[in-house]
């Protein structure tokens, strides 16, 4: 068990929800869309941290 107060590297599918604002529905539908990479470890998704962040930084601002 590690004692940092760093966030882990890795995430798992509520960790990535909560951290998106996202339902688990909603991540695992874009996990089978190809749009969220993650990978499997057993029966369950883990998701790196940097490759999430990543993904908001790419996304365009818009206008409403």
């Amino acid at each position: 068990m590690t004692t940092s107060k760093e966030p882990s590297q890795i995430m798992t599918v509520e960790e990535v929800a909560d951290f998106l604002k996202l339902s688990k529905i909603t991540v695992y539908k874009l996990v089978k869309k190809g749009d969220l990479p993650g990978f499997r470890v057993g029966n369950s998704w883990r998701f790196r941290r940097e490759t999430i962040a990543g993904i908001i930084t790419k996304q365009p601002a818009t206008k409403v």
